[in-house]
């Protein structure tokens, strides 16, 4: 399953490889250059000290509260050094390359690669069957009334279609870049901004269509602010 102009435009844009994922040394000089060094966590709507949860539990009973817990990404697999290993959401960086399963919760906003559990290369075409698609629900996220899909194609390529923190992998799997994580994606700006948990569709507010060149993928990292803060990396 070959990638597209769109996806190699990606990893190089991210200093990643798809065969191989990130080192654990360059995980770690991403995380202490984008000032993560506890971790990409993703601030709740309601943030405030355990305690004060424990002497105030209707916190926790808050609609917001409640929502937020359904679309908190607990852990993610990622490819790193060339293993899968199962890590904490918040142990991710852009450029991690991981893997989406059904039932999953997207741990990170993420651009589809690939198509399968299994990395792809030139000459595996039967790797994924043509028509066969990777299908993530983001009503919880921003509204979207119909679940955002990639297909595999005649030409054994898929679209490389965004997908968002807290999204619900409804069927099929895949392999996606990350592009932003914990407080960066496009969940915790939605929060940040008070408009979550959103009241209708509100994706095309957002300009959160499926891109379908290298151009326009670019575009909207650079709008968005998704790309890591140390410029040396992209």
């Amino acid at each position: 399953m070959p990638l597209t102009a769109a996806q190699k435009d990606l990893l190089i844009r991210f200093d990643t490889s798809y065969s191989n994922g990130l080192s654990n040394e360059s995980a770690s000089t991403r995380r202490r250059a984008s000032g993560m060094t506890n971790g990409a966590r993703l601030t709740p709507p309601v943030d405030c000290p355990a305690w004060a949860c424990v002497l105030l539990p209707c916190i926790n009973h808050l609609p917001s509260m409640k929502m937020f817990r359904l679309v908190r990404p607990d852990d993610a697999e990622v490819l790193r050094e060339g293993h899968w290993i199962c890590y904490d959401a918040a142990s991710l960086v852009p450029g991690d390359i991981i893997r989406l399963n059904a039932c999953d919760t997207v741990p990170a906003d993420c651009t589809v690669l690939s198509l399968g559990m299994n990395l792809t290369d030139e000459t595996m075409e039967e790797a994924y069957p043509i028509g066969e698609e990777l299908a993530v629900d983001h009503k919880l996220i921003f509204g979207e009334k119909k679940p955002r899909t990639t297909t595999m194609s005649k030409e054994l390529t898929c679209e490389p279609v965004q997908f968002f923190c807290g999204g619900t992998v409804l069927e099929g799997s895949g392999i996606a870049i990350v592009t932003a994580v914990g407080n960066h994606t496009l969940l915790a700006s939605l929060m940040c901004d008070g408009k979550w948990p959103v009241q209708g569709d509100i994706s095309k507010e957002l300009k959160t269509e499926n891109p379908t060149d290298a151009q326009f993928i670019n575009e909207d990292f650079e709008i968005k602010k998704k790309l890591l803060r140390n410029e040396e990396l992209v």
